[in-house]
Order: structure tokens, then sequence, then C-alpha cells
């Protein structure tokens, strides 16, 4: 059994709070500089620039990559030989995110209640999904969610009969509702099975996935391209100003379901995608 002090959860949240915020991941980067390449709009190709030259302002100030500095959200798996002593993982968290979200000077969004509104001054509570696993490790996934992109996230109870067709129709419909809003060209996580939670829970987490690695299942991966390729032609482009690179990538995860459903969930993600991984 390995004995794992709480205060190195908060160190590490703490941490990952400010670098994800203002450090743009390699991945999304080489992106967007392949699309500033690619795209055949004079005016998009400007917009791909001005965001690269933003990360770059950002990462050499060490100031936020965007004022919405989002809801924390963590993907935390525990291995089963760690004991954490101290305080509880999750109150170990949100210690982390008040402390980097305070000392880091990023805009605190949460607020404590959904109706009468008054904000928590510290961006906590997070939102934290857990998973046990074997070994003697810590491995802490946090990703900070801006609600542009959010808001424009969808689910639906598809029909097993609507089939493939049918995924590719409503994941498409979503993207183009979703216009300009979630700052294009986005990255589109798409949860396929499960419950409705459940596959809303695992299309968050496909945003996670860095966008240069493909479902590691063929039949998965080809549906990524497809859905890449569909995105791309709705035309809306960097920042809904036209042109041919809507969506930088998609990535979809799936999950076992029941025989009577085909639960689907869209949840989209600005150009930035932002996350940050630490293993204890």
């Amino acid at each position: 059994m390995r004995i794992v002090n709480s205060e190195e959860i908060v160190n590490a949240v703490r941490r990952m709070c400010v670098r994800a915020n203002c450090y743009i991941n390699s991945d999304i980067r080489d992106a967007l500089e392949k699309a500033e390449i690619e795209e055949k709009s004079d005016v998009s190709r400007t917009v791909l620039s001005n965001l690269l030259k933003n990360a770059d302002i950002a990462r050499d100030k060490e100031v936020p990559i965007c004022q919405d500095t989002g809801m924390a959200v963590f993907f935390i798996e525990i291995g089963n030989e760690v004991h954490v002593e101290g305080d509880t993982v999750t109150d170990a968290v949100n210690k982390g995110v008040a402390l980097g979200y305070t000392e880091g000077y990023l805009r605190k969004s949460v607020v404590a209640d959904p109706l009468r509104r008054v904000n928590t001054k510290d961006n906590t509570p997070a939102v934290i999904y857990y998973e046990f696993t074997r070994g003697d490790k810590i491995k802490i996934t946090f990703a900070p969610k801006g609600f542009g992109s959010e808001n424009k996230s969808a689910v639906k109870m598809l029909n097993p009969s609507d089939g493939l067709d049918g995924i590719v129709d409503f994941v498409t419909e979503t993207v183009r509702k979703a216009g300009a809003n979630p700052c294009p060209p986005m990255v589109v996580g798409v949860g396929i099975g499960g419950t409705m939670d459940k596959a809303a829970q695992i299309a968050k987490k496909a945003l996670t996935r860095s966008i240069d690695v493909r479902n590691s299942d063929e039949f998965y991966a080809s549906l990524e391209d497809k859905l890449l390729e569909r995105i791309n032609k709705l035309g809306i482009g960097p920042q809904g100003m036209g042109g041919t690179v809507t969506a930088l990538a998609v990535n979809i995860e799936v999950f076992p379901t029941h025989i009577a459903g085909l639960p689907v969930a869209v949840n989209i993600n600005c150009h930035a995608t932002r996350h940050a991984t630490e293993i204890i």
C-alpha cells in the first residue's frame, strides 16, 4: 500500500489550473497551424493566425487563453494500492481549484445554486468523475470547460433502428445549430452508448484525448473521420467567418448499452480544448 498525502493532490491541481488555462497543448497547436495552411478562406486564415498569436501571448505572459476559464472538470483514476491520508480526494481537489484560480488570477465562474446564482468566489466546487483502477498511482486529468461551448452540447436518445445514419445526422445537426458560439474551429466529443448520463460523461472525456490519436477501434476511427468531413462541409469556419475548417477533430468514445437504446451525446469544445494531466 502506497501512502499519498492529500497535499500532493492539492498542489497538482493548483498547477494544472494555471497550466491548462494559459498554455495550449501541442496537438491543438499543430492542428491550428495545419488548418491555417489548408483553410480556403483568406479571412478565416487571418482568424486562425490571430488565434495562434493569442496562444503565444497567453504562453509568454502566463495569462489565460480565454477570459472564460471554465468550470473545473476532473477525471481521476485511483489505483487500488493507494491510500490518501489527510483530506478526502474531493476536498483536496476543491482546495487545489480554489488556490489555482485565486493565485493564478483566473476568472471565477461558478455559482452555488443554479437559480439563486450567488458566485462561490473561488470556482468551486469542481465536477469530478472517479475511476478505480489497479496500481499505486493517481492520475488526474483537468479540463476547464467554458460555457460558450458547453451550452451548445446535446444528448439524444436514439432508437437502435436509427443506426449509423441517425448518429451522423444528430452530431452534424448539433454542430450546425451551435454555429459560431463555441468559438470554432471546435473539437467535438461524441459519446455513444451506456445511459443518458453515461453518454454525456464519455463525450466529455473524449475531449481529453489528444486529437492526433484516433479511436483504437478502426470502425469508430473511420466514423470520426466521416463526421469531421461532414462537419467541415457546414461552412461555419473559424470563429463563424465561413470557410473549410469548422472543426479540428471529432473524438468518439463508446460504452455498452441496453438492447432497446442508442444514447448519443455531443460535447463541443472551443478551438483551445484545454486540458492537463498529472500522475502522482
